[in-house]
């Protein structure tokens, strides 16, 4: 029988035996810019952690913050996770996708989440909201500054978020499949690609990447794109997120591998961040604009106006 109890006023221990307490002493200055962990980010999350968490088994389950577990409610979410053990550590879009052995642990990290193995119940950061027990005697940490990021436990992940469209990568996403998907769409292309109904993974740096690879106005309404642009964007979406995964993510702010080391995606960007600079591929000063609430970096000249 697995009890709730608490453990401090400000803490709430689910466990089968045992407590343990993550409030952390460390006084990490915070960086104020975010950028959300898009595929590549999330790719290079789930690999570092297919080796160290496949095989084991929960034995406790520890929060300081509830609302981390979206649903089910706590108290089953922390029922249902002991005795279970990690079958197989995949990706859907954003989400972390854990199979364990009756259900879906899925984690989404949001602007400031990040997963790491620590091997004591005392990790080395202060916001560490959220804790799974191993057989092993390790921890799996779920650290989250600002507490966007959330948990989710399922039978499936399609029951967590139903309307996800095609993973970019896989082999069915063909450049025809994505003419198939712009057909009849007016809105701006950056915006569309945004959109995760329309396309899994994308996030605003490697939707800027793409779209300057291909050499498309980010305001371009999508259903006036060409075939031969969309073949274009179609290998450019695919070549910068492989580039990405390639370069383990993109250590812009936040962001860091479950081996706390920075990914180095950031350091071979094209366009992202870089407004004022000039382009790589002509020369021409790079502009920052917005499109759907999201700064975005195109060149005047590589990318012209619709």
């Amino acid at each position: 029988m697995f009890a709730v109890q608490v453990a401090r006023p400000q803490a709430i221990l689910y466990a089968q035996t045992g407590a343990f307490d993550t409030q952390g002493t460390h006084n990490d200055k915070l960086s104020y810019t975010y950028t959300m962990p898009e595929l590549p980010e999330v790719e290079t999350v789930v690999r570092s952690l297919r080796a160290p968490l496949i095989g084991r088994t929960i034995t406790g389950v520890w929060t300081d913050w509830p609302k981390v577990m979206r649903s089910p409610s706590p108290a089953e979410f922390a029922a249902r996770l002991p005795g279970q053990t990690f079958r197989a550590l995949n990706r859907r879009a954003k989400y972390i996708v854990c199979q364990l052995d009756h259900d879906v642990l899925a984690v989404h990290l949001k602007m400031t989440g990040r997963l790491y193995i620590w091997d004591n119940p005392e990790p080395p950061d202060r916001w560490v909201h959220f804790q799974l027990a191993l057989d092993d005697g390790r921890y799996l940490c779920f650290s989250d500054a600002r507490r966007f990021g959330r948990v989710y436990l399922a039978q499936d992940i399609e029951e967590i978020a139903p309307d996800l469209g095609p993973e970019p990568l896989d082999a069915a996403f063909t450049a025809a499949v994505l003419r198939q998907r712009l057909a009849g769409r007016h809105k701006a292309i950056k915006a569309l690609l945004l959109d995760q109904s329309f396309i899994a993974g994308v996030g605003n740096i490697y939707a800027d990447e793409a779209l300057h690879a291909a050499g498309i106005h980010p305001l371009r309404p999508a259903h006036t794109l060409t075939d031969a642009e969309i073949a274009r964007l179609h290998q450019a979406i695919r070549r910068a997120l492989e580039q990405g995964i390639a370069h383990e993510g993109a250590s812009i702010n936040w962001y860091r591998k479950p081996d706390g080391e920075r990914g180095e995606s950031q350091d071979y960007l094209t366009v992202y961040g870089r407004d004022g600079q000039p382009c790589l591929t002509c020369g021409a000063p790079l502009v920052k604009i917005r499109v759907a609430q999201r700064g975005t970096h195109y060149c005047p000249i590589c990318q012209p106006e619709p």
